[in-house]
Order: structure tokens, then sequence, then C-alpha cells
């Protein structure tokens, strides 16, 4: 069986995932809660605070699904 292309130790496919749970988890952050959340949860521009922990979370999650979405359909 031949070895699949890697880049950074992972696959193409893989990379398309990442990217996917990263913008829908974003959208789904600024478009449906950062208006709703106090500013102190607002994740500010380029600062390290606790909307971009918030935002963070979304997007693992994100990833979580389109990974349990990919073993599912197998």
């Amino acid at each position: 069986m031949a070895e699949k292309k890697k880049i950074l130790g992972a696959t193409p496919r893989r990379w398309v995932e990442y990217l996917v749970a990263i913008l829908f988890g974003n959208a789904i952050y600024y478009k449906s809660l950062w208006g709703h959340l106090p500013e102190s949860l607002q994740h500010q521009g380029f600062a390290v605070d606790p909307g971009m922990l918030i935002d963070f979370v979304i997007c693992v999650a994100m990833y979580g699904l389109i990974r349990l979405g990919t073993y599912l359909h197998r």
C-alpha cells in the first residue's frame, strides 16, 4: 500500500478539515456569540484574552464534529 503524501505531518485532507473547522468556528463565534457576550469575554484583535479561549474551544468543537462525521460516514 502506498504511503499518502503528508505536509508537515498531516495529509492534505486533514489540512482541509483544520481549515474548515477554523473558518466555521470563527463564523459561529463572530456571527452568533460575539455581540451577545460581555465586553470582557469578547476577543479583541490580536490580544490573548478570554474571548480567544472561547473562540478556540468552538473551533476545536467544530473539528471534533468534522472528525465524528468522517468516522460515522465510513
